[in-house]
């Protein structure tokens, strides 16, 4: 395991840039830790969380962050199951995110509360449209290793020009993971 560094004088602290590292498999093994205090702690609220992102994909160079989506039931009570389930996912060392990444009806949690992110988790219903695509796009990325190449390489590459800036780091990968669902039909 190792960590990819880029040094730029533009200006960024070390502590702001986004790092990547070589694929780690104890990351699944976090995943599955983390998943199951999710679960207990939840109540019965979140009744399914997958592994998301490039730690869930073998071999792929990552920002050393373990994501995940958990899902609610789609019901008459989903509004009050994420808004229980988040409070109580916050007693797992979780902050609320209040920046809305890329959809309304997902509500982001990162952990630690006041540090680097190490996990984040997407809370949103089972088979919401982020749900969907947060998986279809890592079952492609999964079965499709050529995909998955091309994915990392871009992402690395993109990373070198921004010099690991957050913002630009995230506006990339957005605009591939945009042509990506385009492909799979979203």
């Amino acid at each position: 395991m190792g960590i990819l560094n880029h040094n730029s004088e533009s200006g960024y602290r070390m502590s702001d840039r986004i790092r990547l590292m070589h694929y780690d498999p104890r990351w699944r093994q976090e995943f599955q830790q983390t998943r199951s205090g999710i679960l207990h702690s939840c109540l019965g609220w979140v009744t399914d969380v997958q592994h998301i992102g490039s730690t869930a994909i073998e071999g792929l160079v990552s920002r050393p962050v373990i994501d995940m989506i958990a899902g609610v039931s789609d019901d008459e009570n989903a509004e009050r199951a994420i808004a229980e389930s988040s409070d109580l996912i916050e007693g797992l060392n979780f902050q609320r995110s209040q920046r809305v990444l890329w959809s309304s009806s997902v509500t982001v949690l990162t952990k630690p509360r006041h540090a680097e992110p190490t996990h984040r988790v997407w809370l949103t219903t089972i088979n919401s449209l982020p749900w969907r695509q947060c998986l279809a796009i890592r079952d492609h990325l999964r079965s499709d290793r050529d995909a998955a190449l091309r994915f990392e390489e871009t992402k690395v590459d993109r990373w070198r020009q921004g010099a690991g800036d957050p913002d630009q780091y995230e506006s990339d990968k957005s605009m591939f993971f945009t042509h990506l669902l385009d492909q799979l039909g979203f």
